[in-house]
């Protein structure tokens, strides 16, 4: 499963010359940088639309997701049953169609090839996912802890805020995380809905660059390992916090 990581970081270093050998070289063999020049002086402004793009997700998904989550968690509102179906369900949708059905709303009102409209589709993806997790993780909270706050005299929105958050931090570690690599990694909306735009992300910068210089494959593997490292990074750092948040609760009575 690995090896064509490792053989992605091996032709990233790989000399034109040397690509072609038979047999191949299993190392890089005289290796060279200009892959990574190249990456340097034609994608950081994809890299940087990918970093925007995730980071409004991830903002977007959390603000939209915590709140419901801790609605149908605790206030148990009429239909809560069928809303976390109706989620369930949402999540089977192939993003093809979404981004159909996007494409022709974004026509009409004039948000084609923009950020805020890319940031607006991905979180379609998010957001079911954030409030399945925030529902479960936020029901293990005991009902005493937010009595507690009540009795304290907060509100709703002040015990969502002041106590039910702060106690929610694998759970929202995990959706920032799974949001923001689904908008990092994401193709289909992109192609679909900014792929003629100035600002494009890092997936699209990829596939152009294979069709204008598709004999440098070391430039090409150099491009795909520099979009890598932000995810795997993510994943290292954030991986305890989200094995907490997908298996329990913060709070055990």
């Amino acid at each position: 499963m690995l090896f064509p990581v490792y053989w992605m970081v091996n032709v990233s270093l790989t000399r034109d010359t040397d690509m072609r050998a038979d047999p191949p070289h299993l190392f890089p063999v005289n290796g060279t940088l200009e892959g990574y020049r190249a990456v340097l002086d034609q994608q950081l402004p994809y890299l940087s639309t990918s970093l925007v793009v995730g980071l409004g997700t991830v903002l977007l998904t959390v603000a939209l997701s915590a709140p419901a989550g801790f609605a149908l968690a605790k206030l148990r509102p009429r239909g809560g049953g069928a809303l976390s179906f109706i989620l369930l369900m949402a999540q089977m949708i192939p993003g093809i169609i979404m981004a159909m059905g996007f494409y022709a709303i974004y026509l009409n009102a004039g948000v084609l090839n923009t950020v805020p409209g890319l940031i607006l589709a991905d979180s379609t993806i998010a957001v079911p996912f954030g409030v399945l997790i925030f529902t479960a993780f936020m029901s293990g909270i005991p009902d005493e802890l937010l009595q507690a706050a009540v009795v304290d005299g907060a509100n709703r929105w002040r015990t969502f805020v002041s106590v039910v958050l702060p106690v929610s931090r694998n759970a929202i570690v995990t959706v920032s995380l799974f949001a923001f690599l689904w908008a990092w990694s994401d193709f289909v909306f992109a192609t679909t809905l900014d792929g003629g735009g100035d600002h494009r992300p890092i997936t699209l910068g990829i596939y152009q660059y294979i069709g204008n210089n598709n004999q440098q494959w070391n430039a090409i593997m150099a491009t795909a390992v520099v979009a890598s490292i932000p995810a795997t990074a993510l994943l290292v750092i954030a991986q305890r916090y989200v094995a907490a948040g997908v298996t329990s609760g913060a709070v055990k009575d």
